[in-house]
């Protein structure tokens, strides 16, 4: 395999060559806590204040957007990918896979959040097919997972974006054949 030294992978007894990354608590408390501190004054107001229409249905909409970002803090942190040398899966309340072999897409992205862009975080989506899994830097072993992505991409001649490529440098992950897309190239 290139890019990769499987000594450094943490791998599961039972399944040689096994990866498993979740996202840990420490990492999800801050959505957990946007999710309550949205949630909470919303229902609150709804339940002990006599509102307008109107605006029980501003603080229900409110309410409903936190509550649904609170269920897919919780959805994200439930799930586990699984990394092997023919697939990735996501082990959760929404099971999916994508075999190696059928990967079609990859995106790499950054999210800064400051204007100078030395803050944020990196998504990385995957697809095959109408199959799609997407991750953000904040689980374990994000970049193993990116590097096994790059190298099947690179097998299966996957093209990637001027983006994802810059994405990947600034990871220090290397395109296992060099192919850097040119100038309004677009995956």
């Amino acid at each position: 395999m290139t890019g990769i030294d499987d000594s450094t992978i943490d791998t599961i007894d039972d399944e040689p060559g096994t990866t498993r990354h979740t996202y840990p608590a420490s990492a999800m408390t801050g959505d957990y806590l946007r999710a309550a501190a949205g949630l909470v004054p919303s229902a609150l107001l709804l339940a002990t204040v006599p509102v307008s229409s109107v605006a029980a249905f501003v603080l229900g909409s409110f309410a409903a957007i936190f509550a649904v970002f609170g269920i897919r803090t919780l959805v994200r942190h439930s799930t586990r990918i699984e990394t092997t040398e023919t697939e990735l899966r996501a082990i959760g309340p929404r099971r999916r896979a994508i075999l190696w072999t059928e990967l079609d897409r990859m995106r790499l992205a950054y999210y800064s959040t400051r204007k100078d862009r030395h803050a944020g975080w990196m998504q990385l989506e995957l697809g095959a097919g109408s199959v799609r899994v997407r991750l953000d830097s904040r689980i374990e072993g994000f970049e193993q997972v990116v590097r096994r992505a790059v190298i099947a991409a690179s097998a299966r001649g996957v093209e990637l974006n001027e983006a994802t490529a810059a994405n990947l440098e600034a990871l220090g992950v290397k395109i296992p054949d060099g192919r850097v897309p040119e100038s309004g190239e677009r995956s």
